[in-house]
């Protein structure tokens, strides 16, 4: 087994995960769908052999031990790949997620122009949304690198592993990889606020102990990024409260409000021309209304609120859908395949 040719091909063929299992041969995800390649099967003893090269003697014996592994390498000229190894039926398997060296800007990514004005904020918390595999990474990476381009300041990213590795313009990055440069994310955001970030990027928010740090920051002068595996912004926030006992719910609400700068909920759809993918997002701007709506737990009424205020960049996913649409970039039939609320899609197409 050829790991670097066959990175090769994933990335010429514009691949964002590369798999690969026992007994079966290369299988990559290209424009979200998984499909077949023309090399051959690999053997138990070619996988684990080839795997075992990526990890050290400690990350061998953790993943002896618990069959599980989680890492990143580059390649150079190529990519960097984050890495997932497990045991399957016995047997050594992978899943390798490609990311490119290359940061791509708001623009190339054709997400909403509201994004940059969540970068010019000097404190709060700014969440983005989405399954898995919807380019969260790569949105926050387009934001982080937008604020690393403009303003002299000190960011500080704790990741598990880290993907996106930030090249220094204006601001100084420090990027903490879990297991390797921290022993968790709890013990990294512990101490995150003595190292002085003017912008922090926690690459997930996991639990309550994660989002009270990441309130507790925004509160005290940074800007906190994080990502969340919802699918709106409603939803996002009903996570959220899941976390606290009811009785705390009230004032977790009232800091919230105060703490937060957007939610950017985000899909992928295929292009209607077959030549990838590109975002399709629901954007959720802190206005007054929208502070005093999540203040008092009205989660239910924001949908409203960002299909009628438009002025600030909010937008609801039908809207951004139908604009898709209406330019060509994607097909009715996909929009419809990802549109949360397909009778309002409709009519909202019917008038456009």
């Amino acid at each position: 087994m050829n790991l670097n040719e066959l990175l090769a091909k994933a990335m010429e063929r514009g691949a964002s995960d590369l798999f690969l299992k026992s007994g079966r041969a290369p299988a990559m995800r290209v424009d979200g769908r998984v499909a077949s390649t023309e090399f051959p099967e690999i053997s138990p003893t070619e996988l684990r052999d080839g795997l075992s090269e990526l990890m050290t003697r400690e990350q061998i014996a953790e993943f002896t031990a618990h069959h599980e592994m989680d890492l990143a390498f580059d390649v150079p000229g190529l990519c960097r790949v984050r890495a997932n190894l497990y045991l399957e039926r016995g047997r050594w398997a992978a899943v390798l997620r490609l990311v490119p060296f290359a940061i791509r800007s708001i623009e190339e990514l054709n997400l909403p122009p509201a994004l940059k004005s969540l970068t010019e904020h000097r404190q709060g918390l700014v969440l983005v949304t989405g399954p898995t595999g919807c380019g969260k990474s790569t949105t926050l990476a387009a934001m982080v690198d937008l604020i690393n381009s403009s303003r002299r300041c000190n960011i500080i990213t704790v990741e598990d592993p880290i993907e996106f590795v930030y090249e220094e313009r204006q601001a100084i990055i420090g990027q903490r990889e879990v297991h390797i440069d921290t022993e968790s994310f709890t013990s990294a955001l512990r101490h995150v606020v003595r190292q002085s970030p003017d912008v922090i990027l926690i690459g997930e928010m996991r639990d309550q102990e994660t989002m009270q740090v990441a309130l507790q920051a925004s509160e005290t002068g940074h800007l906190v990024f994080s990502t969340v595996h919802t699918s709106s912004a409603a939803e996002t926030l009903d996570r959220i409260l899941a976390m606290y006992q009811p009785h705390e719910r009230q004032a977790i609400c009232s800091r919230l409000a105060t703490a937060l700068r957007g939610i950017v909920s985000q899909k992928l759809i295929p292009r209607a021309d077959g030549t990838g993918r590109l975002p399709a997002c629901e954007v959720l701007i802190a206005t007054p209304t929208v502070t005093k709506l999540i203040s008092e737990q009205r989660f239910g009424e924001l949908h409203s609120v960002m299909a009628e205020d438009r002025f600030y960049g909010m937008q609801t996913f039908n809207q951004c859908l139908v604009e898709l649409v209406r330019k060509g970039m994607i097909s009715e039939e996909e929009a419809a395949y990802a549109s949360p609320g397909r009778t309002e899609l409709r009519q909202l197409l019917r008038h456009s």
